[in-house]
């Protein structure tokens, strides 16, 4: 394995150690510490098992994932809090709130932004270890829409991202974690771009089943990591909202998969637009 992912782990495990230790500093930056240590040692993985990676080979790759994940996961805290678009101070958001913040407001931007920039990197890495694995050959019989379901799914997922915002309700989460996939993964297939429904019409199901378990593990990796922060989250959900795992409501778990999928076709659709597309070879997931 690679040097960085060697430093990756001891990050991981130095954090974890101070962390237990009551080391309050490590407490409050936990998060964005011990994701960022993730990101380096799956990326040596990757690195080890396809020869490619994001610090390896497709450093610029990288860094747009980066960005694009932290504008992504603000667009979503616009969709958790009310007061972006209602007016007023409420800063209670309307699934998740925030806990022991740093009181600087130059420093809480910079770890929020830094915590939000691992989370891209973390899901795509982990979706691609998986796929050099033995889910590199998942296959299925090959499926396409038809013209008219992708039309279908391109509506629904435009209603599903614009009524959140329209209807302030706690119930509504799912559309904000199902819409940008419905909308935008049948746009990136039709223009060529990386596409788990593309690769469906060819038998390949590798990139999708990756894609979700990497959804999955991150998923409980977040709410484990979290849950021992000093500054954390929690959850206000209607769905059995008092039955958890650590912070999370346990049907919560189920949004981790296809949060994955709309991660990987916001990445794709921006990355579209921002620097024309590329072929699915290309990319490391």
């Amino acid at each position: 394995m690679r040097l960085h992912g060697w430093v990756g782990l001891g990050v991981v495990v130095v954090a974890e150690a101070l962390l237990l230790s009551g080391q309050t500093v490590v407490g409050h930056w936990f998060t964005p510490i011990v994701w960022t240590g993730y990101v380096l040692f799956v990326d040596a993985l990757v690195a080890q098992a396809t020869g490619h990676s994001f610090l390896t080979t497709h450093r610029l790759e990288g860094v747009l994932v980066a960005l694009v994940s932290i504008l992504s996961w603000w667009l979503f805290e616009w969709y958790n809090a009310p007061r972006f678009w209602r007016g007023g101070g409420d800063a209670v958001g309307l699934w998740w709130q925030y806990h022991g913040m740093e009181p600087n407001p130059f420093l809480r931007r910079v770890g929020y932004d830094w915590a939000f920039a691992t989370i891209f990197p973390a899901m795509f890495l982990t979706a691609a270890r998986l796929r050099a694995s033995a889910l590199g050959t998942a296959r299925v019989r090959p499926w396409q829409p038809s013209a008219w379901l992708s039309r279908l799914s391109v509506m629904v997922g435009a209603m599903a991202v614009i009524v959140p915002l329209l209807l302030v309700s706690a119930w509504l989460v799912p559309l904000v974690w199902t819409g940008f996939v419905l909308l935008l993964e049948p746009l990136n297939a039709r223009a060529g771009r990386p596409s788990w429904l593309a690769d469906l019409a060819r038998g390949d199901a590798s990139r999708l089943l990756s894609l979700l378990v990497a959804g999955a593990i991150c998923g409980v990796l977040w709410e484990f990591w979290n849950y021992w922060a000093l500054t954390r989250w929690t959850y206000t959900v209607p769905y059995l909202g008092g039955v958890k795992v650590f912070e999370m409501p346990v049907l919560g778990y189920l949004g981790f998969p296809p949060f994955t999928l709309e991660c990987y076709a916001i990445y794709h659709w921006a990355r579209g637009w921002l620097v024309g597309s590329m072929n699915s070879d290309d990319v490391i997931i």
